[in-house]
């Protein structure tokens, strides 16, 4: 059908949707993949859509022969990409707002067949179902580049697997490289001006090469993956870190670390050298977060989770088992429920108190005891620092 006016528009989108076997997706989104002998090195996706722009999933969907309503994806050729940005053709003149037709129109005009190291093509990913594990780096990367594109939240979809679906990859000054060709490209490039250069060899580029989130500060571009999520008006200091499927949801000051599945809360600081414990090895099962207005001290860390307005002192670390001392304001023993009690009879694993609010953690320098009382006060970060 040829499409000349918005009423063609909406007339062929209605009979794509109500065709048989179609089933609108949860998200999709348009990328360009480079692979390698059938291997997959990567794949950007300039923009994502998440519940919305369903007219657009239908046209690609049908352009491109997918059918079906399982988490999946198909190949775009130069053709199939002008198609598609020609059925936007009432648009043409409105590109504000129209990500996917911007999208589609650079693609037909620059997407080539691969010239260099790397096969390059364009693919169309539908997502039907988030729950599910990663099944093949094209999922992998979609699920990735949703979180740092803050489409989701750290944990609101299943990016299990992703670490055996990904290929390990030398990311260097032109491209991604399977480690294994590294020699033989090093060499080609010897005489040139711009000789290869090999960044890191990993299974995670970096966030910013592939995305660059509003409102933020990324000091040293190594420090951050791709699949983190960072909150507007978040700074990363050169110390910081952020793993995939973690990071921060608001104003954030981050000079520790944050690993895999840790989420921050809006206003916190984790100081120079802090850490926060991880699920990605080490068999820690507990997901863990930090609130609201919390402070981690230089070097200090946590095997449980924060609730809102609490700090930990510097170099002070706790762990899920670690014996904790209770008290109160009036610096008397009391028990997990406020009650006061006798000395000695105050105590509990760290664990226990897992997710309270407005807790200070202090160790006591003569008898080397940890202890956690109601914190007085709550940080305020600098605003001038997260004007991004």
């Amino acid at each position: 059908m040829q499409v000349k006016t918005l009423e063609d528009f909406k007339a062929h989108v209605k009979s794509l949707q109500e065709a048989e076997g179609y089933a609108r997706p949860l998200a999709f989104g348009v990328g360009v993949r480079r692979s390698k002998g059938g291997k997959t090195l990567d794949v950007t996706f300039p923009h994502l859509n998440k519940e919305s722009n369903y007219g657009s999933a239908a046209i690609l969907a049908s352009i491109s022969g997918f059918t079906g309503g399982s988490n999946g994806f198909a190949t775009l050729d130069r053709a199939q990409l002008a198609q598609a940005y020609e059925t936007f053709a009432p648009y043409h003149h409105e590109t504000e707002g129209h990500f996917n037709m911007k999208v589609l129109k650079t693609l037909s005009e620059v997407a080539r067949d691969g010239e260099g190291y790397a096969d390059v093509d364009v693919i169309v990913y539908f997502l039907f179902d988030g729950s599910q594990p990663v099944q093949d780096p094209e999922e992998a990367y979609f699920k990735l580049q949703s979180l740092s594109q803050r489409l989701v939240k750290p944990h609101e979809w299943n990016v299990n697997g992703a670490f055996g679906a990904l290929n390990n990859v030398a990311w260097t000054n032109y491209g991604p490289i399977f480690p294994e060709d590294i020699n033989d490209i090093r060499l080609k490039y010897l005489f040139s001006e711009r000789p290869l250069q090999v960044s890191h060899v990993d299974k995670f580029p970096y966030l910013v090469d592939y995305h660059l989130p509003s409102g933020c500060r990324i000091t040293s571009n190594s420090q951050v993956r791709l699949g983190a999520h960072l909150g507007e008006g978040t700074t990363v200091m050169p110390a910081g870190y952020i793993n995939f499927n973690a990071g921060t949801l608001g104003h954030a000051m981050v000079e520790g670390r944050i690993s895999g599945g840790v989420v921050v809360g809006n206003d916190s600081d984790l100081g120079g050298g802090a850490s926060v414990m991880g699920t990605l090895s080490g068999g820690n099962k507990n997901v863990i977060s930090i609130g609201e207005k919390c402070l981690l001290g230089a070097n200090a860390g946590t095997g449980i989770s924060l609730g809102f307005g609490c700090t930990i002192e510097a170099g002070l670390y706790i762990t899920g088992g670690m014996k904790v001392y209770l008290y109160n304001t009036e610096k008397q023993p009391v028990d997990i429920d406020g009650n006061v009690v006798e000395a000695g009879k105050n105590t509990v694993k760290a664990i226990e108190l897992n997710g309270r609010d407005r807790m200070l953690f202090i160790r006591d320098s003569r008898t080397g005891h940890v202890i956690c009382k109601p914190n007085p006060k709550t940080i305020e970060l600098n605003a001038e620092l997260h004007k991004n």
